[in-house]
Protein backbone atom coordinates (compact mmCIF):
# COMPACT_ATOMS: atom_id res chain seq x y z
CA UNK A 1 0.00 0.00 0.00
CA UNK A 2 1.36 3.53 -1.09
CA UNK A 3 2.45 5.91 1.96
CA UNK A 4 0.13 8.14 0.48
CA UNK A 5 -2.88 5.85 0.46
CA UNK A 6 -1.89 4.61 3.90
CA UNK A 7 -4.75 5.73 6.68
CA UNK A 8 -3.35 8.96 7.92
CA UNK A 9 -1.68 8.40 11.59
CA UNK A 10 -2.32 11.42 14.17
CA UNK A 11 0.42 14.44 14.55
CA UNK A 12 1.59 13.04 17.88
CA UNK A 13 2.14 9.94 16.59
CA UNK A 14 3.84 11.55 13.40
CA UNK A 15 5.75 13.40 15.45
CA UNK A 16 7.09 9.89 17.60
CA UNK A 17 9.13 9.66 13.88
CA UNK A 18 11.68 11.07 13.71
CA UNK A 19 14.23 10.95 10.02
CA UNK A 20 16.42 9.38 12.45
CA UNK A 21 14.28 6.59 13.09
CA UNK A 22 13.46 5.92 9.68
CA UNK A 23 15.75 3.59 7.73
CA UNK A 24 17.13 4.10 4.42
CA UNK A 25 15.12 1.59 2.82
CA UNK A 26 12.16 3.36 4.27
CA UNK A 27 13.69 6.65 3.06
CA UNK A 28 13.80 5.42 -0.72
CA UNK A 29 10.36 4.34 -0.93
CA UNK A 30 8.85 7.29 1.00
CA UNK A 31 10.62 9.20 -2.02
CA UNK A 32 9.32 7.16 -4.68
CA UNK A 33 6.11 7.31 -3.85
CA UNK A 34 6.10 11.16 -3.52
CA UNK A 35 7.94 11.53 -6.80
CA UNK A 36 5.37 9.77 -8.15
CA UNK A 37 3.11 11.46 -6.68
CA UNK A 38 4.09 14.65 -8.07
CA UNK A 39 4.14 12.87 -11.57
CA UNK A 40 0.69 12.00 -11.88
CA UNK A 41 -0.46 15.44 -10.72
CA UNK A 42 1.42 16.81 -13.75
CA UNK A 43 -0.43 14.28 -15.84
CA UNK A 44 -3.72 15.45 -14.24
CA UNK A 45 -3.14 18.33 -14.92
CA UNK A 46 -0.98 18.56 -18.23
CA UNK A 47 -0.96 22.46 -18.61
CA UNK A 48 1.38 22.89 -15.68
CA UNK A 49 3.81 21.48 -18.25
CA UNK A 50 3.21 24.93 -20.62
CA UNK A 51 5.68 26.96 -19.32
CA UNK A 52 8.54 24.00 -19.94
CA UNK A 53 7.54 22.95 -23.54
CA UNK A 54 6.94 26.56 -24.82
CA UNK A 55 9.58 28.20 -22.95
CA UNK A 56 12.33 27.15 -25.16
CA UNK A 57 10.26 27.16 -28.27
CA UNK A 58 9.32 30.79 -27.37
CA UNK A 59 13.07 32.10 -25.92
CA UNK A 60 14.21 30.42 -29.41
CA UNK A 61 12.13 32.25 -31.68
CA UNK A 62 12.24 35.54 -30.06
CA UNK A 63 16.51 35.61 -29.49
CA UNK A 64 17.35 33.89 -32.89
CA UNK A 65 14.96 36.03 -34.98
CA UNK A 66 14.83 39.28 -32.59
CA UNK A 67 18.73 39.54 -32.14
CA UNK A 68 20.23 37.17 -34.02
CA UNK A 69 21.56 39.18 -37.08
CA UNK A 70 22.82 42.05 -34.82
CA UNK A 71 24.88 39.78 -32.66
CA UNK A 72 26.56 37.21 -34.80
CA UNK A 73 25.31 38.45 -38.18
CA UNK A 74 22.81 35.92 -39.08
CA UNK A 75 20.47 33.24 -37.16
CA UNK A 76 22.56 30.47 -38.52
CA UNK A 77 25.49 31.51 -36.79
CA UNK A 78 23.52 32.81 -33.28
CA UNK A 79 21.47 29.46 -32.94
CA UNK A 80 24.98 27.67 -32.72
CA UNK A 81 26.53 30.07 -30.69
CA UNK A 82 22.44 30.85 -27.85
CA UNK A 83 21.33 27.48 -28.18
CA UNK A 84 23.70 25.66 -25.83
CA UNK A 85 23.78 28.62 -23.39
CA UNK A 86 20.34 28.28 -23.21
CA UNK A 87 20.32 25.07 -21.58
CA UNK A 88 21.60 26.11 -18.33
CA UNK A 89 18.97 29.27 -19.05
CA UNK A 90 16.21 27.32 -19.06
CA UNK A 91 17.50 24.79 -16.21
CA UNK A 92 17.64 28.31 -13.98
CA UNK A 93 14.11 29.65 -14.69
CA UNK A 94 12.36 26.35 -14.31
CA UNK A 95 14.16 25.92 -10.78
CA UNK A 96 13.19 29.07 -9.61
CA UNK A 97 9.97 28.34 -10.41
CA UNK A 98 9.39 25.30 -8.02
CA UNK A 99 9.18 28.25 -5.20
CA UNK A 100 6.35 29.23 -5.91
CA UNK A 101 4.51 26.08 -6.12
CA UNK A 102 5.79 25.03 -2.98
CA UNK A 103 4.88 28.11 -1.01
CA UNK A 104 1.56 27.44 -2.31
CA UNK A 105 1.01 23.83 -1.22
CA UNK A 106 1.38 25.57 2.32
CA UNK A 107 -1.28 27.62 1.74
CA UNK A 108 -4.00 24.64 0.14
CA UNK A 109 -3.37 21.98 3.24
CA UNK A 110 -1.02 19.90 1.01
CA UNK A 111 1.96 19.95 3.75
CA UNK A 112 -0.69 19.43 6.72
CA UNK A 113 -1.15 16.04 5.39
CA UNK A 114 2.08 15.35 4.76
CA UNK A 115 2.49 16.56 8.44
CA UNK A 116 0.07 13.63 9.65
CA UNK A 117 2.33 10.96 7.80
CA UNK A 118 5.49 9.33 9.43
CA UNK A 119 7.80 10.00 6.62
CA UNK A 120 11.11 11.98 6.81
CA UNK A 121 10.52 15.31 6.13
CA UNK A 122 13.44 15.54 3.54
CA UNK A 123 11.88 13.42 1.27
CA UNK A 124 9.27 15.40 0.53
CA UNK A 125 11.87 17.67 -1.03
CA UNK A 126 13.75 15.48 -2.38
CA UNK A 127 10.71 14.21 -4.66
CA UNK A 128 9.74 17.86 -5.21
CA UNK A 129 13.79 17.98 -6.64
CA UNK A 130 13.60 14.64 -8.65
CA UNK A 131 10.20 15.50 -10.40
CA UNK A 132 11.49 18.70 -11.06
CA UNK A 133 14.34 17.43 -12.42
CA UNK A 134 12.79 15.35 -14.85
CA UNK A 135 10.35 18.14 -15.88
CA UNK A 136 13.30 20.34 -16.51
CA UNK A 137 15.14 16.96 -18.94
CA UNK A 138 11.68 17.55 -20.91
CA UNK A 139 12.06 21.14 -21.38
CA UNK A 140 15.96 21.07 -22.32
CA UNK A 141 14.77 18.15 -25.11
CA UNK A 142 12.42 20.36 -26.18
CA UNK A 143 15.05 23.26 -26.76
CA UNK A 144 17.60 20.93 -28.20
CA UNK A 145 14.87 19.05 -30.62
CA UNK A 146 13.19 22.54 -31.97
CA UNK A 147 17.10 24.33 -32.15
CA UNK A 148 17.86 21.27 -34.20
CA UNK A 149 15.05 22.03 -36.62
CA UNK A 150 15.95 25.66 -37.21
CA UNK A 151 19.30 24.55 -38.10
CA UNK A 152 21.50 23.80 -34.52
CA UNK A 153 24.13 21.10 -35.37
CA UNK A 154 26.41 19.05 -33.18
CA UNK A 155 30.04 18.76 -34.05
CA UNK A 156 30.62 16.79 -31.46
CA UNK A 157 28.95 13.45 -30.48
CA UNK A 158 26.35 12.05 -28.29
CA UNK A 159 28.60 11.83 -24.87
CA UNK A 160 29.41 15.35 -25.34
CA UNK A 161 25.89 16.37 -25.61
CA UNK A 162 24.91 14.27 -22.54
CA UNK A 163 28.08 16.09 -20.85
CA UNK A 164 25.98 19.42 -22.04
CA UNK A 165 22.50 17.94 -20.37
CA UNK A 166 24.38 16.86 -17.21
CA UNK A 167 26.17 19.97 -16.40
CA UNK A 168 22.70 21.67 -16.80
CA UNK A 169 20.64 19.57 -14.54
CA UNK A 170 23.35 19.30 -11.86
CA UNK A 171 23.32 23.03 -11.98
CA UNK A 172 19.26 23.49 -11.85
CA UNK A 173 19.21 20.95 -9.28
CA UNK A 174 21.27 22.99 -7.06
CA UNK A 175 19.54 26.08 -8.02
CA UNK A 176 16.09 24.12 -7.04
CA UNK A 177 17.12 24.13 -2.96
CA UNK A 178 17.48 28.19 -3.24
CA UNK A 179 14.21 28.24 -4.75
CA UNK A 180 13.06 25.84 -2.60
CA UNK A 181 14.02 27.78 0.45
CA UNK A 182 12.85 31.02 -0.98
CA UNK A 183 9.18 29.31 -1.02
CA UNK A 184 9.31 28.29 2.19
CA UNK A 185 10.57 31.90 3.82
CA UNK A 186 8.39 33.95 2.02
CA UNK A 187 4.82 34.78 2.72
CA UNK A 188 3.19 34.72 -0.05
CA UNK A 189 3.69 33.28 -3.96
CA UNK A 190 3.95 36.50 -5.72
CA UNK A 191 7.03 37.04 -2.92
CA UNK A 192 8.53 34.00 -4.21
CA UNK A 193 8.20 34.97 -8.09
CA UNK A 194 9.35 38.88 -7.43
CA UNK A 195 12.19 37.74 -5.63
CA UNK A 196 13.33 34.91 -7.61
CA UNK A 197 12.89 37.37 -10.93
CA UNK A 198 15.45 39.74 -8.88
CA UNK A 199 18.01 36.99 -9.00
CA UNK A 200 17.42 35.35 -12.23
CA UNK A 201 17.91 38.67 -13.94
CA UNK A 202 21.37 39.40 -13.11
CA UNK A 203 22.62 35.93 -14.03
CA UNK A 204 21.49 34.92 -17.12
CA UNK A 205 21.87 38.87 -19.09
CA UNK A 206 24.96 39.03 -16.86
CA UNK A 207 25.86 36.12 -18.89
CA UNK A 208 27.70 34.85 -21.60
CA UNK A 209 24.45 32.94 -22.66
CA UNK A 210 23.27 35.07 -25.22
CA UNK A 211 26.05 37.41 -26.20
CA UNK A 212 29.83 37.35 -25.91
CA UNK A 213 31.29 39.34 -22.74
CA UNK A 214 33.83 41.41 -25.21
CA UNK A 215 31.77 44.56 -25.64
CA UNK A 216 30.66 44.75 -21.65
CA UNK A 217 32.15 47.16 -19.32
CA UNK A 218 34.50 46.07 -17.36
CA UNK A 219 32.72 45.63 -14.34
CA UNK A 220 29.94 43.80 -15.96
CA UNK A 221 32.91 41.57 -17.78
CA UNK A 222 34.20 40.74 -13.93
CA UNK A 223 30.62 39.85 -12.78
CA UNK A 224 30.05 37.22 -16.13
CA UNK A 225 33.67 35.42 -15.19
CA UNK A 226 32.15 34.34 -11.51
CA UNK A 227 28.50 33.84 -13.02
CA UNK A 228 27.79 30.34 -12.87
CA UNK A 229 25.73 30.67 -15.82
CA UNK A 230 28.42 31.64 -17.96
CA UNK A 231 30.73 29.05 -17.12
CA UNK A 232 27.64 26.70 -17.93
CA UNK A 233 27.21 28.32 -21.05
CA UNK A 234 31.03 28.07 -22.29
CA UNK A 235 31.28 24.62 -20.90
CA UNK A 236 27.94 23.53 -23.19
CA UNK A 237 28.96 25.43 -26.08
CA UNK A 238 32.47 23.80 -26.08
CA UNK A 239 30.63 20.22 -25.45
CA UNK A 240 28.45 20.82 -28.87
CA UNK A 241 30.46 22.96 -30.97
CA UNK A 242 34.01 21.62 -30.26
CA UNK A 243 36.77 23.26 -27.88
CA UNK A 244 38.02 22.44 -24.51
CA UNK A 245 35.36 22.36 -21.74
CA UNK A 246 37.33 21.09 -18.92
CA UNK A 247 37.73 24.12 -17.19
CA UNK A 248 34.50 25.33 -17.70
CA UNK A 249 32.66 22.20 -16.58
CA UNK A 250 34.67 21.83 -13.36
CA UNK A 251 33.73 25.43 -12.45
CA UNK A 252 29.78 24.65 -12.72
CA UNK A 253 30.24 21.50 -11.23
CA UNK A 254 32.23 23.20 -8.03
CA UNK A 255 28.77 25.27 -8.51
CA UNK A 256 26.52 22.90 -8.43
CA UNK A 257 28.22 20.66 -5.10
CA UNK A 258 28.38 24.35 -3.46
CA UNK A 259 25.41 25.51 -3.58
CA UNK A 260 23.48 22.35 -3.10
CA UNK A 261 26.01 21.72 0.19
CA UNK A 262 25.30 24.88 1.45
CA UNK A 263 21.07 25.67 0.43
CA UNK A 264 20.36 21.92 0.39
CA UNK A 265 20.39 21.83 4.57
CA UNK A 266 19.16 24.75 5.09
CA UNK A 267 15.95 24.46 3.28
CA UNK A 268 15.35 20.79 5.15
CA UNK A 269 15.70 22.50 8.25
CA UNK A 270 13.22 24.99 7.32
CA UNK A 271 11.20 22.62 6.02
CA UNK A 272 10.93 20.51 9.32
CA UNK A 273 10.55 23.70 11.29
CA UNK A 274 7.37 24.43 9.48
CA UNK A 275 5.92 21.10 9.17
Amino acid sequence: MSVLTAPAPTAETAAAYGDQRISLRASLHHISALTRRNLMRIKADPESMIDALLMPILFTLIFVYVFGGAVSGNQSNYIQYMVPGMLGQIGLNLAMAVGTGLNTDFTTGVMDRFRTLPIGRSSVLIAKLLSETLRCLVSLMVLLGFAMTLGLRIHTGPLQLLAALGLALAFGSSVVWISMLLGMSMKSAQAVQGVGMLVIMPLQFGSSVFAPTGTMPGWLQAFTKVNPLSALADASRALIDGGPALHPALQVLAWSAGLTVVFAPLAVAKFKKKT
